[in-house]
């Protein structure tokens, strides 16, 4: 394989000429129908015949982005300038790569430049990864091989792999909990981090928007449910749509969609300053350091926007009438209760931060480092359905960690609201909640929101994908 590669590309020695003859007979190869142009089928196959392995859509994406007469097809200029300055970007790639620049790339380096971005991994990761690129068992990678192993695939640096395994918030379930997505410098100094959290944002309100008839059931169970009035799922949908029909089960929908925005955006300016201040080494962020910030990222958003948060229990749990939309909804409360109204449940909110997001970021690292230490072999890419899981998996448990603040939360933010509702501190209602209802009280409405996960994780993934299409952010 190795040196059957190694002949169809120049080596470091070769001029322009012979690159240029090299490109020619490539492109001869690939066209296949001699029409001049090659086509994503033809490059698809070409390149699978001579056993050069691809990512997937990585035939798509060479072809989109060598194509400047949008033919469908490359020519042979189109061809040769492709493959002219992805070799450039993978020189300069390399370089940066090889910290002692000894032309060669050994595990340590590729550990180095990983933890540089914001990825921490161990020496065994490290070598996993530098074993995929490495054909000839030299155990360091050279010029040749990088360029051979990236040449025909569209990633062009070691920042792919990151974002194979960067935690993304993009799997929305509901609770912007989570610590905020990690961004290199080149997607900072590019733009591209912007592109991303806009695509999230859109990813989270289609998602939030088709799960929302199950966000309403786990709040109303949250605050309704108890031992003597029991509520099954059938049975709550039948009693929201007979009291407000179809559209009812949206309620509170709006004002969850329109907080994502604000939420998003702070929590990723908070982020980066917090990791600022709490970097032991400038341009380093150790696991620990990165939780810290996200934590705190995380308290300033929701410090932020709780009042929003608190519309919209009110809002989710209204009944036909009693509000006419989310400004009678803010002037009703402040008029009632008083601007202290809009914090309720903030407290335990707050500390429902930490559980979730540390145990999240646990979990998803622990499933991480499972998954490189026994099954990569070929590649450190796990594919789509890894990291869903992954993801799927440290989110809903964080979820179950802080489950029981979150239930404290709702019931304090709708207290007033409820007729005859005892007004008490977190505390009390704990101890009253223990009491009555035992330890599984606390766990009101945990089926309809595990029942929301999958649903809202395959949607926000399916959108996200088609919005960072629409936005250009390469796949």
């Amino acid at each position: 394989m190795y040196q059957i590669v190694r002949k169809l590309f120049f080596t470091d020695c070769q001029c322009a000429e012979d690159a240029s003859k090299t490109y020619d007979d490539l492109f001869a190869k690939l066209d296949t129908n001699k029409d001049g142009k090659v086509d994503v089928s033809e490059l698809k196959a070409g390149l699978a015949a001579m056993g050069i392995k691809t990512g997937k859509g990585a035939a798509q994406k060479i072809v989109s982005s060598g194509d400047q007469d949008k033919d469908d097809g490359l020519d042979f200029n189109e061809f040769s300038n492709y493959l002219k300055e992805h070799e450039k970007k993978l020189r300069l790639t390399f370089k940066s790569l090889d910290k002692n620049n000894d032309g060669r790339i050994d595990f340590l380096e590729i550990k180095q430049s990983l933890a540089d971005m914001g990825m921490d991994i161990s020496k065994d990761e490290a070598q996993k990864i530098l074993n995929s690129i490495d054909v000839d068992g030299t155990m360091t990678l050279d010029w040749n091989e990088w360029r051979e192993h990236f040449l025909f695939n569209t990633a062009t640096n070691l920042q792919e792999i990151i974002r194979y395994w960067k935690h993304s918030t993009v799997l929305d379930i509901g609770d912007g909990l989570s610590i905020p997505d990690e961004f290199t410098e080149e997607e900072k100094t590019t733009g591209m981090w912007w592109k991303q959290l806009s695509a999230g944002a859109m990813a989270g309100a289609v998602s939030r928007t088709g799960t929302a008839p199950l966000d309403r059931m786990k709040v109303f169970m949250q605050v309704h449910s108890t031992k003597s009035n029991k509520i099954s799922l059938v049975g709550g949908f039948k009693q929201m749509l007979k009291e407000g029909g179809v559209a009812s089960l949206w309620r509170g929908n709006g004002i969850n969609v329109l907080k994502i925005a604000p939420e998003t955006a702070i929590k990723f300016m908070a982020y980066e300053k917090f990791k600022k201040m709490l970097s032991s080494e400038p341009g380093k962020v150790k696991t620990h350091e990165r939780f810290m910030a996200g934590s705190l990222a995380g308290a300033t958003a929701q410090t932020v926007i709780y009042p929003m948060e608190v519309m919209k229990t009110r809002l989710t749990l209204r009944k036909t009438g009693q509000y006419t939309g989310m400004s009678d909804c803010a002037k009703k409360i402040l008029r009632k209760e008083g601007v202290k109204a809009f914090y309720k449940g903030y407290v335990p909110n707050l500390i429902g931060i930490i559980p979730y997001a540390g145990i999240d970021l646990a979990v998803y690292e622990s499933l991480k480092n499972f998954w490189l230490a026994h099954y990569a072999k070929d590649s450190a890419n796990p594919g789509i359905l890894v990291l869903l899981g992954c993801g799927t998996l440290s989110s809903t448990c964080g979820q179950l960690a802080s489950y029981p603040l979150a239930l404290i939360r709702t019931r304090m933010q709708a207290q007033a609201s409820l007729e005859g509702s005892e007004q008490m501190p977190m505390n009390l209602m704990v101890k009253k909640i223990l009491q009555k209802e035992g330890f599984f009280g606390l766990y009101r409405g945990i089926l309809p929101n595990f029942m929301k996960v999958i649903p809202a994780v395959s949607i926000s993934y399916v959108v996200y994908e088609h919005m960072k299409s629409r936005l250009g952010i390469q796949k």
